[in-house]
């Protein structure tokens, strides 16, 4: 797609586009009515040719525009680009010429004026921005300007920005032009590159494919709340905050009540593996408890009582536990709290706790206590992880593997306990880094190997975990979850020599046949789920 440019003064929207090149567009022509304008100079710096036609005094508009038309006519281009042309254009213009765009500095409708940025301060307001909009006729049959027709075509795309307690005009001035527009504009350009955006003249409304409402549309915004600066980030050396999204109501530590508000408060890595705590207890409908260190469970189970839950989670690797964060999704009752004081842990995160309970965990005075309320359903439908330059979104993993969506592979066939097991390893395995290979006994896990860069290598962990660390349990006819296929027989082998009679895993590796065929000549029975639960983050 080809541009053509028209500017008044500098051309700072002109320019970054022309270096960003967003949908590979590129300028036929860069027109200024200032012979003057620095933006000649920006443009011939980057080969892109200039026109200025500058407006004598005395002529009317629609003599200029017809000259401007003149002056363009031997340029090929398929869209029009103002930037601080300071000239209102009418449809002698925009008649004949393919669709023509504009940025405003503020989120139109609001402060439509020359102003913008003094208007929006005097008004107090907490948000600002720009808008791409078309451009519209904003004169009458005379040629007069209409006040309240400028700056009111429809609108493209929009960038907000914050404005803080302390901004001057200049400062605010300068996050508008330098963040909100140089992000939006190219972004509109690229829409209309790609052919996403439809322009309907007549009704003068605007249509932005993938903008309908779905879960990942073209544009996405997000925004929070700063509830708190935190102490420090992962590490002292780093500066942090949270950030609250009041719209969701899905139980999270986020919105949790702390009970014992004399403890310090949580930092950045409380938050982080509080979250994941609570995301994995989430999975069960049974009295479940789980222990996490750095997001990766250290144990879990689910067991008719939340203490027996809890005492089975615990075991599994009560020497990483210390430190750790514990989450239960039933209310905390005394039994319970009283196991969990008996070692160091950081947080406790639960729906609810008894007086006893609260009793009991506020002995310990830097335990910090988090009730989320009731469980509910699990109503938050995406996650999204930052990058620099952006961000990946996805929806959460919903997924739930029941032992009819199971497929035996094996000559052996796995017990309805070992189902059962089964079962409960794969959605808790959701919830460990990969590499991850995770060992269960009944419903609680005995070993866990994770983040590991060879599977094998998560195997032999989970088995010296389990070897060395569990307290009253071991592997011998435990059953193995894998968060995605085995590329080679080797796994199952080292699954093997430490008892393990029973595996669940995606299938799906050119080598499935040797896999399954090392489970036969162990004896193992092995099930496919036809889908992985790689978990990155």
């Amino acid at each position: 797609m080809k541009l053509a440019g028209m500017a008044s003064n500098r051309g700072r929207n002109l320019m970054n586009i022309a270096d960003r090149v967003p949908g590979d567009v590129e300028f036929a022509v860069v027109l200024t009515n200032d012979a003057d304008a620095p933006v000649l100079e920006k443009a011939a710096d980057r080969s892109i040719p200039t026109e200025t036609v500058e407006r004598p005094e005395g002529q009317s508009r629609t003599d200029h525009e017809r000259r401007v038309l003149d002056a363009l006519e031997g340029y090929d281009f398929d869209l029009v680009c103002l930037d601080g042309y300071m000239r209102i254009l009418s449809d002698t213009f925009l008649d004949e010429t393919p669709t023509t765009l504009n940025v405003h500095p503020s989120l139109l409708p609001a402060f439509p004026g020359m102003d913008a940025w003094g208007d929006a301060l005097d008004a107090d307001v907490s948000v600002a921005g720009c808008t791409v909009h078309v451009v519209t006729d904003a004169t009458d049959e005379d040629g007069t300007v209409i006040e309240s027709e400028i700056d009111a075509g429809p609108i493209v795309t929009q960038e907000p920005v914050p404005v803080y307690e302390d901004d001057s005009r200049e400062d605010l001035q300068d996050r508008v032009l330098y963040q909100a527009e140089f992000r939006a504009y190219p972004r509109a350009v690229e829409w209309f590159a790609k052919g996403q955006v439809t322009v309907d003249h007549d009704a003068e409304a605007v249509h932005v494919d993938g903008d309908d409402g779905g879960q990942f549309p073209a544009r996405r915004l997000v925004s929070g709340d700063r509830g708190t600066e935190l102490r420090y980030g992962e590490n002292p050396h780093q500066d942090a905050a949270l950030y609250v999204d009041n719209t969701v109501s899905e139980a999270s530590v986020v919105h949790a009540t702390q009970r014992n508000e004399g403890a310090k408060a949580l930092s950045y890595n409380n938050y982080n593996d509080a979250d994941g705590a609570l995301s994995l207890i989430k999975e069960f409908d049974e009295p479940a408890a789980a222990v996490i260190k750095h997001t990766n469970p250290a144990g879990c189970a689910t067991a008719g009582t939340l203490a027996e839950a809890y005492e089975r989670a615990l075991s599994t690797d009560p020497m990483s536990a210390f430190g750790g964060i514990v989450a239960l999704n039933r209310e905390c009752d005394e039994e319970t709290a009283a196991q969990i004081i008996d070692s160091f842990k950081e947080v406790v995160v639960a729906p609810g706790y008894t007086d006893d309970a609260l009793a009991t965990l506020f002995e310990k005075e830097n335990l910090r206590v988090l009730d989320v309320g009731e469980l509910g359903d699990r109503t938050d439908r995406l996650t999204e992880k930052p990058l620099v330059g952006g961000r990946l979104v996805q929806e959460r993993d919903f997924q739930t593997v029941t032992p009819e969506d199971m497929e035996v592979v094996t000559e052996r066939e796995p017990t309805e306990d070992q189902l059962e097991s089964l079962q409960f390893a794969w959605q808790t395995i959701k919830h460990v880094k990969s590499n991850a290979i995770l060992f269960a006994d009944g419903t609680e896990t005995v070993g866990i190997g994770m983040g590991q860069v060879s599977r094998v290598d998560a195997v032999r962990l989970a088995a010296m975990k389990a070897d060395e660390h569990a307290e009253g349990k071991d592997a011998d006819g435990a059953v193995m979850a894998s968060d995605a296929f085995f590329p080679f027989p080797d796994g199952i082998r080292e699954a093997a020599e430490v008892g393990i009679e029973a595996v669940i895993q995606p299938g799906g590796s050119k080598n499935d046949d040797m896999v399954i065929e090392a489970a036969d000549d162990h004896d193992m029975a092995m099930v496919f789920t036809g889908s992985r639960c790689f978990r990155h983050d």
